[in-house]
């Protein structure tokens, strides 16, 4: 009944005059596939997938395995619902990059439109939402070589170069988007001096043109959908914390080390002889290889206690990773969304999941009543989420810690870390050094001030 009802809703004569678009965020482990398989069924939607992991290609298409490392969406809840933008590129790749991601997901999501169904956007990599969002990115490859990858190779190849280098280069072409970088996110100062070098047009240039663009704004151009809303699940961090636990527990009760083994044995273990592995790039960068690297290159040739051990010490830093990871991912929805709004921000409504068992009338009954109010075109009886926010706060001012010898990136940041342990801890042995010192230079003095004053009087009585 539900179903039909927004199906009417999509086709009717009072219809809105396009459908919206559904954006799903949240920390990994929050549901975020299980919300949007069951508005894509109840409500005729299609699943479009924001996960850079998610996209490489599994089972028998290239390579046996890693649907566990990747937590692929399984065939069953394919077969439910029609899902796009998982399974297209090769694990190995590493020159696929969001420009990519974001010309074929466009085309995909305006075939869901052309054929009046809700896209419904899911998935944990946020430079790939916000590449569907906004007007965002820098496209070099329409503007250089026709030949594929050629973009992402020369950003590859500057990568190379050492982070000192790397800055300096873009220093001297693009001053003000250097400053806006940290010199050691190699990625992006590569990506920036790439779109010099191969555009003639700086990076900050370009950002400055979206801006100006009709919606644009500080956080940079206009929406591409401006009917879109955002549903954020979260939960309680340790809810959170003990769940991502249980689910790293899962995946390896599932065979996730043998998936790893496998694929280490047949395509990486040559790059490990070489010493060129990389785990910044294609299925590499995915939480796991690099936690169970020392077990994986050790297994059989240590002791099975030392190998225990490391594969215990893989165990717990993958929980602690994934934990992290997840920390990250909410960051990222207070800080883009919540914390510096513009004109060009979408709403975003909260759904609190730390309690699975509440799950339809905390999560997926809401949800439901707030995209059919955007299929309608009135406002949903839920507010969006709101937080306090610094209109004048500026996400990219450059600030030097002397005592950390740090560069931060951001007011929010440079607030947070002046805040820290570690920067408290550097200051509190600062004002201790500084007291020593001052303590130093008094006694310096009062024994120079009594040397001063007892010469004279010494001389007086020699000449009496």
């Amino acid at each position: 009944m539900m179903m039909a009802a927004a199906a009417r809703s999509l086709s009717g004569p009072g219809r809105w005059p396009r459908p919206p678009l559904v954006v799903i965020v949240g920390a990994t482990g929050t549901g975020k596939s299980a919300l949007a398989l069951q508005l894509g069924l109840r409500l005729g939607g299609e699943i479009v997938g924001a996960d850079s992991m998610q996209l490489l290609l599994t089972v028998s298409q290239v390579y046996k395995g890693l649907d566990i490392t990747t937590n692929k969406i399984s065939p069953k809840q394919q077969a439910l619902c029609k899902h796009h933008m998982i399974n297209l590129v090769d694990p190995l790749v590493s020159n696929y990059t969001v420009v990519d991601f974001r010309d074929k997901a466009v085309g995909v999501i305006e075939d869901i439109f052309a054929r009046e169904k809700i896209p419904i956007v899911v998935g944990g990599t946020n430079y790939y939402i916000e590449s569907l969002l906004w007007k965002v990115l820098v496209d070099t490859k329409a503007k250089t070589s026709p030949s594929p990858g050629r973009a992402g190779d020369h950003k590859e190849e500057l990568e190379q170069l050492d982070s000192h280098s790397l800055y300096c280069r873009l220093s001297q072409v693009d001053p003000e988007m250097a400053v806006k970088l940290h010199p050691h996110d190699k990625r992006k100062v590569a990506r920036s001096l790439q779109v010099f070098e191969e555009t003639g047009i700086t990076h900050s240039e370009f950002l400055h043109r979206q801006r100006e663009e009709e919606g644009g704004g500080p956080l940079g151009g206009p929406l591409k959908y401006p009917n879109s809303c955002i549903l954020w699940l979260h939960a309680g961090q340790a809810a959170l914390n003990e769940r991502l636990d249980k689910r790293v527990d899962d995946m390896l009760a599932a065979g996730l080390l043998e998936e790893m083994r496998d694929f280490h044995r047949r395509y990486n273990r040559e790059k490990v002889a070489e010493n060129c592995q990389d785990y910044e790039h294609g299925i590499f960068q995915s939480i796991g290889f690099k936690e169970f690297h020392e077990y994986l290159i050790t297994e059989g040739k240590c002791s099975q206690e030392t190998s225990a051990q490391l594969l215990e010490k893989g165990i717990q830093a993958m929980k602690l990773v994934t934990k992290r990871y997840a920390r990250k991912q909410n960051k990222w929805v207070r800080n883009r969304f919540l914390r510096r709004p513009g004109p060009n921000v979408p709403p975003v409504y909260g759904l609190e999941v730390s309690d699975l068992s509440q799950w339809d009338e905390n999560v997926l009954k809401p949800a439901l009543q707030i995209v059919e109010s955007f299929i309608q075109g009135q406002p949903p009886s839920a507010d969006p989420v709101k937080m306090e926010c610094d209109i004048n706060e500026d996400k990219r001012s450059h600030h030097m810690c002397e005592l950390c010898n740090r560069v931060i990136i951001g007011d929010r940041e440079w607030a947070d870390h002046t805040k820290s342990k570690s920067h408290l801890h550097h200051l509190k042995k600062r004002r201790k050094l500084d007291a020593s010192l001052s303590a130093a230079e008094s006694q310096v003095s009062f024994t120079g001030t009594q040397g001063d004053s007892d010469g004279p009087e010494n001389l007086r009585q020699d000449g009496n």
